[in-house]
């Protein structure tokens, strides 16, 4: 199974075989936000976008339930200054150590 979530590696399954935390610096995260928005025909402020995906990192973080935490057994893919195929790649790299296949 692969899940994606906030709390998947820490509430929901925190005995998984593999666990993976993404992240990617924040301004680059915001400017992902805004060309999602302006190709859906939505128009923001890229100060505005940033601001707001700060915020919610701050509230999922901090809430009393389920905070957004990074499992210590999880592998932190930082994927800032990665496409999808390298993203891929070092999944696979990763699922060839880890499974020894």
């Amino acid at each position: 199974v692969v899940m994606d979530g906030r709390d998947i590696g820490t509430t929901v399954f925190p005995e998984a075989e593999l666990k993976l935390f993404m992240t990617a610096d924040p301004m680059i995260r915001a400017q992902r936000r805004l060309a999602e928005m302006n190709a859906k025909g939505d128009h923001a402020d890229l100060q505005e976008v940033l601001k707001n995906l700060q915020e919610r990192d701050y509230i999922d973080s901090h809430r009393e339930v389920s905070p957004l935490t990074k499992a210590d057994d999880a592998l932190v893919l930082d994927n800032s200054n990665m496409t999808i195929d390298d993203q891929m790649e070092w999944l696979k790299e990763v699922i060839q150590k880890r499974f020894n296949c």
